[in-house]
């Protein structure tokens, strides 16, 4: 039996899943369905959207511009960890709490009495919409179509957008499952579910932030990127928001080839799952500030912290954005960042990034102490310390040798 529901609101993306969610809705629960669609930086994919949701049955849309917020409150802090999911960094995972977390101010504010999304019960993004609607809604109706109906691919998703006359920007033989926004864009399905097929870098319309490495120029790029306390402030020079960096890192780094990854992860439910990321602005944004980090970090912090961005990683990849653990070591990864300023430079190449620099006024490293030329350092001093050092190893080594005798 289905819980009545009055008013829902949907998570809306007017790609194939949620286009004919809101018929489906209105044909099982009878329900007011009022589409809600999180602006994190999916370009022309807005367009006509609200058009679209009222023709499909929905009675409003919201279009919530997020971007900055985005940015500022969920990217920054995930990259300042140095956070990254087998290499994955995370732009699908960390875009659902900020998205949820609306949709459920919105529906409160709606009087709605439930919330569907249209993720399927293979993914992770059941997990991370759940998680974030029970933090801000703990009583809120839930509803995941992908659980209910008797849908079993998204052939069967598109015959019944045809017999409803649904309007689709796909086809059966280009069906990749997608998804994208300022930070990414990724790849699921058709022949990328065989791991032993090599992406179509260079079939034409396969990457849209990106181009191949072999199709980038023959010339490098030099960049200049500026963080203060960890957060990038400065690109070639000019001052800006973060936001507008990214922009820009993801137009010269896809241009040329960067950031491009070809994975088969560890899915939350516990399949593996082959995807191919396109993220040319985070991937130049994290190994710049990784390079900064280099001399602005001691060693102890630096070793430290690395563990802790694999633990940060997993929770942002589980949709744990809201919890305590999480909130705890963003408050640890910041008071690391109060020195991680200055400036990096980069050359960029055929999808490699090239150290060309780095600068900082907080700076650990020590050319004169590091130099082989002259310097006060006493090298004598060295050999006091390799005997304690290697005490436990040199007595280990006595004892056997008593033993054996």
């Amino acid at each position: 039996m289905k819980k009545q529901v009055k008013k829902c609101v949907l998570a809306y993306s007017g790609g194939l899943d949620t286009s004919i969610i809101i018929p489906w809705l209105k044909e099982n629960y009878g329900c007011e369905v009022i589409a809600v669609c999180g602006d994190v930086g999916q370009g022309t994919e807005l367009d006509g959207l609200e058009e679209k949701a009222l023709k499909t049955g929905a009675s409003k849309l919201y279009i919530e511009d997020l971007r900055e917020v985005f940015v500022d409150e969920y990217i920054i802090p995930t990259m300042k960890a140095g956070a990254k999911y087998e290499d994955y960094l995370l732009g699908t995972a960390f875009a659902r709490p900020i998205i949820a977390k609306r949709m459920v101010e919105i529906a409160l504010a709606e009087g709605a009495d439930a919330i569907c999304h249209g993720c399927t019960g293979k993914g992770n993004d059941q997990v991370r919409f759940e998680l974030a609607i029970k933090a801000y809604a703990p009583h809120m109706t839930i509803i995941a179509p992908w659980r209910e109906w008797d849908i079993k691919s998204r052939e069967e998703e598109i015959a019944y957008a045809e017999a409803r006359n649904i309007p689709l920007k796909i086809n059966r033989e280009t069906n990749y499952s997608k998804d994208k926004n300022l930070w990414h864009l990724s790849h699921e399905g058709l022949d990328l579910e065989d791991p032993g097929n090599e992406p179509t870098y260079n079939k034409e319309g396969f990457l849209e932030m990106s181009v191949s490495p072999e199709m980038a120029p023959d010339k490098p790029t030099y960049i200049e990127l500026e963080f203060e306390k960890g957060v990038p402030v400065a690109f070639n020079g000019e001052k800006m928001k973060a936001m507008d960096i990214i922009y820009k890192l993801n137009e010269v780094g896809g241009a040329n080839g960067i950031g491009l990854l070809d994975v088969v992860e560890n899915r939350l439910v516990g399949m593996k799952s082959r995807g191919v990321y396109e993220t040319p602005g985070g991937t130049i944004l994290y190994y710049a500030h990784e390079v900064l980090e280099t001399i602005c970090l001691d060693k102890e912090t630096a070793h430290y912290k690395a563990q802790i961005a694999l633990k940060f990683a997993d929770i942002v990849y589980n949709g744990q954005w809201d919890t305590p653990l999480r909130k705890a070591l963003s408050a640890f990864v910041d008071s690391t960042q109060e020195t991680v300023t200055g400036k990096v430079k980069l050359k960029l190449y055929k999808g490699n990034m090239i150290n060309a620099g780095v600068w900082s006024p907080y700076s650990l490293y020590s050319e004169e102490l590091a130099s082989f030329g002259e310097s006060d350092y006493d090298q004598t001093d060295s050999a006091g310390f390799i005997n304690l050092f290697g005490l436990p190893i040199k007595v280990q080594a006595l004892l056997k040798e008593q033993r054996n005798k």
